[in-house]
């Protein structure tokens, strides 16, 4: 990746009409705030905003995705800015144009959004910062809400089988894995926005 002119760490809100950096985290939470309230509120806590102001910002963000004015890719340089970094990432025998923003809630996560040739996005989700260290995943118990992301996680208990998510924002990997007595079992891990939220039965 080539580094860029570093996007705002400042989360305050973008001043006028759109939403900025600060609303986009929020849309990130609102999605989580669904299987994991208890960080939620701590993050909003620590952003100092509310959950009205959460709900607010997702109503903006999607009233955004939702107008034709303005495409996936060029609607996420609008909100974040110029990417921290850019590159290409093949997936098979295609190439994508990646680029990737700081996330100041998680400091060692990036939010990352592969285009296709011609602009539209074919993946958008929190990965590991460039030079991160990411977590030791080594057995079921590893897995904490919030410490992992998909990739990390697919890694780790190899070989793992990606799974439709239960909405547009969240993937669903199948793997089997040890407990922390060598006991080796299926578990289905559920990730919104790429993070780690929660084991499904």
């Amino acid at each position: 990746m080539t580094p860029a002119p570093d996007p705002a760490h400042d989360p305050a809100p973008a001043t006028g009409p759109g939403p900025g950096p600060l609303d986009f985290q929020l849309v990130l939470l609102r999605r989580m705030a669904d299987h994991q309230s208890g960080p939620v509120e701590d993050a909003l806590r620590e952003l100092g905003v509310s959950r009205a102001d959460m709900r607010e910002a997702n109503r903006r963000w999607q009233a955004m995705t939702h107008s034709r004015r303005r495409g996936a890719g060029p609607r996420y340089r609008s909100v974040l800015g110029p990417p921290a970094t850019t590159g290409e990432r093949r997936v098979g025998d295609l190439v994508f144009e990646a680029q990737s923003w700081p996330v100041p809630l998680w400091p060692d996560l990036h939010f990352e959004v592969l285009s296709a040739p011609g602009g539209a996005v074919w993946n958008a989700w929190l990965v590991r910062a460039p030079g991160a260290r990411g977590p030791a995943l080594r057995t079921i118990e590893d897995l904490r809400p919030w410490s992992c992301t998909v990739d990390e996680v697919a890694r780790a208990f190899a070989p793992a089988r990606p799974m439709e998510g239960t909405a547009p924002t969240r993937w669903q990997l199948a793997f089997t894995a040890p407990d922390a007595e060598g006991k080796r079992s299926a578990y289905v891990a559920e990730f919104t926005w790429g993070l780690f939220q929660r084991l499904v039965p």
